[in-house]
């Protein structure tokens, strides 16, 4: 990006999202997304589950994200559990899914008894009461 933008824009959007991060504040404005469904492959068009939202904001929204996230990043993995593997850097769900069958591998040559438990929260929050959800965070007594 910063090979075609002139240097005073880049000096300038250096400026803003500093005074983002300096100030702990995020415009408004740069939160409002237009949401649009994209179809998903194969599936029914009549039935609203077929459709994947997808938020399109702003640039400068982005940008800002993205340098936030970098620069955070690196304090924010040192306080992760280590086996924390979503949402970090060169770390997927995959290899937490070959994380656990290792350790079930390991169990069965060693003849242990493993058990697992796994739960599909897929849509565990459609049917929360969001006001009294949102009531309990801010005045948890």
């Amino acid at each position: 990006m910063n090979q075609r933008m002139p240097i005073k824009s880049l000096i300038r959007l250096t400026q803003i999202i500093n005074g983002i991060l300096n100030l702990k504040y995020f415009p408004n404005n740069w939160k409002l997304a237009t949401i649009v469904p994209i179809i998903k492959p194969g599936k029914n068009p009549q039935d609203l589950s077929s459709y994947r939202p997808i938020s399109l904001l702003s640039a400068l929204s982005k940008i800002a994200e993205a340098t936030s996230l970098n620069r955070s990043e690196d304090t924010i993995d040192d306080q992760l559990i280590p086996y924390q593997f979503g949402f970090r850097r060169n770390l997927s769900t995959v290899q937490q899914l070959l994380r656990i069958t290792e350790f079930v591998r390991e169990g069965m040559d060693e003849g242990w008894d493993t058990g697992a438990v796994f739960l599909d929260i897929a849509k565990a929050f459609d049917r929360v009461w969001t006001d009294g959800l949102l009531y309990k965070l801010i005045d948890p007594g």
